[in-house]
């Protein structure tokens, strides 16, 4: 684990943490919405406009190919983070909902009536409603892996309702609600005696777990840079070649197409076949820079690090009267750094507010979940996420401002 002074030179490069919140320090706690920036980052979206802003990939001119340059450099970079086999397999989309979409939109030419899609209840918004949408066109059916109580996946369900029907099985390796890591090994392996194709929302994994998609065997992983410490606008759809190049592409236009007249036209080899139109190039440049700050503390590390601040705060948190933790709370080995929980009688956005005006940022409402916040039977929770920079001192500040809650809320 991190030593106090290893903990501090990390949050000294993190620039908005010396901020003041209505005159409290900022406790920053919403990491799984999105993780702050360190100066590295920072500094490298303002060196691209200074050195190097052009368009990519279409010009001869020295800024152009030094762009270009950075860019595919920055796709290699990705390909070895999660040791994809090649680089034409990393799409650069806006984001984990977009490469959802993509996926979701592409495959339209491969689901017919009566074909079925598996998700499950822990799901985001962002990976429920992509699948209706293409049930509802194609009269496919939707089948959904129940829960238990403590938020793993009913495994002995899902053996039940996969069958050779299945085409697609869309779940997330980690609940953005919950922390709970998902089987989806084993959920891969098991959907590919079938011949179901399988997407996995990562969105909340890639500065939490090593990820290895050749050792996972998954046909798309989807994951955003701004949830690592890098910008918002941009994120990856990574999958196997021999599957993207069965896909008609998602948008159409500027370099997507490999030829055009007005009869006919052809597009583009991976990965650009799916990268119609201008990429966000300051964006793809900077992650690279996100990448390379996780890569020096390391990925083992920050997890191990957040299962000590989760266990903290898990046991911290646990005495507080009348409050509901949701999610398992004994065996931590599988979740992550997130904890939501609710206070009996009172409103989660009240909750909020006033842990707001002490400083501390939290997230709260139905978090893009609400299949899930219906099997809790609540309209909402409070949110909190953990990333490298936070600190013990600061989950006993949490917890003297939630008692502070109370205390307002209940008088």
């Amino acid at each position: 684990m991190f030593s106090e002074k290893e903990i501090q030179k990390i949050r000294s490069q993190f620039p908005i943490l010396k901020k003041k919140i209505y005159s409290n320090p900022l406790v920053y706690v919403d990491n799984a919405a999105t993780t702050q920036k360190p100066i590295e980052v920072i500094q490298a979206s303002q060196n691209y406009y200074y050195t190097m802003n052009s368009n990519v990939h279409r010009g001869l001119h020295y800024l152009s190919h030094k762009a270009t340059l950075h860019v595919e450099n920055v796709r290699k970079k990705i390909q070895k983070f999660i040791n994809a086999k090649h680089s034409s397999e990393i799409i650069f989309t806006k984001g984990t909902t977009e490469s959802i979409n993509l996926v979701a939109s592409s495959m339209d030419a491969f689901i017919k009536k009566g074909d079925e899609i598996i998700i499950s209840q822990i799901e985001h918004h962002s990976n429920i409603v992509p699948w209706q949408i293409l049930c509802k066109k194609k009269g496919a059916i939707l089948k959904i892996i129940p829960i238990y109580e403590n938020g793993f996946l009913k495994l002995k369900d899902f053996e039940f309702l996969i069958s050779k029907k299945t085409k697609i099985v869309s779940i997330s390796h980690i609940s953005n609600v919950l922390g709970i890591i998902n089987p989806v090994k084993n959920i891969i392996d098991k959907s590919h005696e079938y011949g179901a194709i399988v997407l996995i929302d990562g969105a909340q994994v890639p500065s939490n777990l090593d990820l290895d998609v050749q050792d996972l065997n998954v046909d798309f992983y989807v994951f955003s840079a701004h949830k690592m410490y890098g910008p918002t606008g941009i994120g990856i759809l990574y999958g196997k070649n021999q599957i993207l190049n069965k896909l008609d592409p998602y948008q159409f236009g500027g370099e997507m197409i490999k030829n055009v007249s007005f009869n006919k036209t052809t597009y583009s080899d991976l990965p650009f076949k799916f990268e119609a139109g201008t990429p966000n190039i300051e964006g793809i440049i900077v992650w690279g820079y996100a990448i390379d700050f996780i890569k020096k503390i390391g990925v083992s590390n920050i997890q191990s690090y957040k299962k000590k601040l989760l266990m903290y705060a898990i046991q911290r948190l646990s005495s507080i009267d009348g409050i509901q933790l949701y999610g398992e709370t004994k065996d931590l080995s599988k979740r992550s750094g997130i904890i939501s929980f609710n206070l009996n009688q009172l409103h989660c956005f009240d909750v909020g507010s006033v842990l707001d005006r002490l400083g501390i940022a939290v997230r709260t409402g139905h978090l893009c979940a609400q299949p899930l916040m219906n099997f809790f039977k609540v309209s909402g929770m409070i949110r909190v996420s953990f990333s490298v920079y936070n600190t013990f001192k600061e989950i006993d500040y949490l917890f003297e401002g939630i008692l502070k809650a109370k205390k307002i809320l209940l008088n």
